[in-house]
């Protein structure tokens, strides 16, 4: 019985190394198989680096405003009587847009003027009087000076007529009206809004770094969300100051909006012209990979030891400034290098490449 077992735990070892021979020996000539076999070349789509005219922007988001807009409201209170506008109209300056109950106002306004007539008649006879020598010198001044008073109180009266209604200060678009006639309106209550929308401002804000590259009539391009278009403009004013919490100072600028595309309140992104630089090497920003160790990009050279063979070389290189897609770079790279923009994904350092179809070389912002 002992020797059975012995010999079937023999045999049984024997089998489990035979096993365990025949795996190692095969998972060694597999290694040594693929050892020996030389890697595809990855298809890859480069560019050549060339020295370019660089066009920088500075890029901010800002608030488009009317040139011109104003929130109306009275000067004085009284019940509403009439509207003299519609939503949405174009009005001219001096328009009256409303009126407020003004009888009793009209009513001071005639015994105003009636007590300048009965004043003005009063002087002319003191004057006569005295050119000939039977009135006195003081009569003629008491005269004179209640004509004055007279005057005064006659242009009182019209200035407090003239509040009881509401002029348009310029020519605009008058929004929706808040009240309705008959309401007690008082100072402070909004009658509605009246913008210029044929000249518009954008009000944003840039860090303090960018102010010596700032000036006054300085280009400018504002886009909207869901409009394809840009609008030029030009910058109008620079704040002296800058705000010592966000350390940001604040710029306005003027844009033309002749058929009326851009409203009040919008949300835009802006990008400010800087003067065109030459000899910038710039690349597509998809050119450059960002990692822990710094940024790099992969250039194709010849191998060392097989110049007819292509492999990617990874090169690291400083970035600067972004525009339009493309990206700077400070140092890292030459004149004439071919770089590779797409498929760095697939690649490694000295890994075998192959040119794909090439791209155009970048042309600049």
């Amino acid at each position: 019985m002992t020797k059975r077992l012995i010999v079937a735990i023999v045999l049984l070892a024997v089998v489990a190394g035979g096993l365990v021979g025949f795996n190692l020996f095969r998972d060694r000539m597999i290694e040594q198989a693929l050892a020996n076999r030389a890697a595809a070349p990855i298809p890859v789509e480069t560019i050549t680096t060339e020295a370019i005219a660089w066009k920088p922007m500075i890029s901010a988001i800002g608030t488009i405003n009317a040139a011109q807009g104003v929130e109306l409201t009275v000067e004085s209170a009284g019940i509403l009587r009439e509207i003299g506008f519609e939503a949405n109209a174009d009005v001219e300056a001096g328009q009256v847009l409303l009126r407020l109950d003004d009888e009793v106002q009209k009513a001071d306004l005639a015994a105003a003027r009636s007590r300048l007539e009965l004043d003005r008649t009063t002087l002319a006879r003191e004057r006569e009087l005295q050119s000939r020598g039977v009135a006195s010198e003081s009569r003629f001044d008491q005269a004179l000076a209640a004509y004055s008073s007279a005057e005064a109180q006659l242009a009182r009266a019209e200035a407090v007529i003239a509040q009881r209604r509401l002029i348009a200060p310029f020519d605009g678009t008058i929004g929706l009206p808040r009240v309705d006639p008959g309401a007690y309106v008082s100072p402070g209550t909004i009658i509605a809004t009246l913008q210029d929308l044929d000249r518009m401002r954008v009000d944003f804000s840039l860090p303090e770094q960018t102010l010596p590259s700032l000036f006054i009539g300085q280009g400018l391009q504002a886009r909207i969300d869901g409009e394809a278009r840009a609008f030029n403009g030009e910058i109008t004013g620079i704040d002296p100051r800058v705000d010592p919490g966000s350390r940001m100072v604040a710029v306005r600028g003027r844009i033309d909006n002749p058929e009326r595309a851009l409203t009040p309140g919008q949300f835009t992104r802006l990008q400010i012209d800087l003067p065109v630089e030459d000899g910038v090497i710039a690349v597509p920003q998809s050119a450059v990979t960002i990692s822990l160790y710094g940024d790099f990009v992969y250039v194709v050279r010849p191998r060392e030891k097989d110049p007819d063979m292509l492999e990617a070389r990874q090169v690291f290189v400083t970035p600067g400034r972004r525009s339009n897609g493309d990206i700077e770079i400070v140092r890292g790279l030459d004149v004439g290098e071919r770089i590779i923009v797409s498929g760095q994904n697939r690649l490694s350092n000295r890994a075998p490449v192959t040119l794909a179809e090439t791209r155009a070389p970048v042309a600049g912002p």
